[in-house]
């Protein structure tokens, strides 16, 4: 499925009649899934446009809120292993709405992290949240590594 994201090359094979897809960054084949399409290319995306090392790319990462495990699709961190910006990736058929953004504000109660990105392959979206006033200012595009990082 064609996404607004440049073309990138992935290794997708056939394994027992379902299409699977080499992650570059969990360094392991996984179920090519609509949504995953989404993370894998949106991951590229963050490493190979805006710079981000793949060495600081946490793809599903474990969360615990309020005794419960959550995921979250993608935690970009810094060199020194503080969590940067957390992404939230969709299927391209799922609307990105209001509980997209709540989902993701509440992987950002562990996290902390100062950037919050939404996707679903078609349309991306970027806030950064001021831990100080409690606000989101969404950002005209995704900042490069080194716009985060400082």
């Amino acid at each position: 499925m064609e996404l607004h994201l440049p073309q990138f090359t992935f290794r997708i094979k056939d394994n027992q009649g379902k299409k699977v897809i080499f992650d570059r960054f969990r360094r392991r084949w996984v179920a090519l899934t609509p949504e995953e399409w989404v993370r894998q290319n949106f991951g590229c995306y963050l490493t190979e446009i805006k710079h981000f090392p793949a060495s600081l790319v946490a793809v599903e990462r474990t969360l615990k809120i309020n005794q419960h495990d959550f995921r979250s699709d993608i935690v970009l961190f810094s060199k020194s292993g503080n969590p940067l910006a957390v992404v939230e990736c969709k299927a391209p058929e799922v609307k990105i709405s209001q509980q997209v953004f709540d989902q993701i504000a509440r992987y950002n109660l562990e996290l902390r992290v100062d950037y919050l990105m939404v996707t679903n392959g078609l349309s991306h979206y970027c806030c950064r949240f001021d831990q100080r006033q409690l606000t989101y200012t969404f950002l005209p595009e995704i900042p490069d590594y080194k716009e985060i990082e400082s």
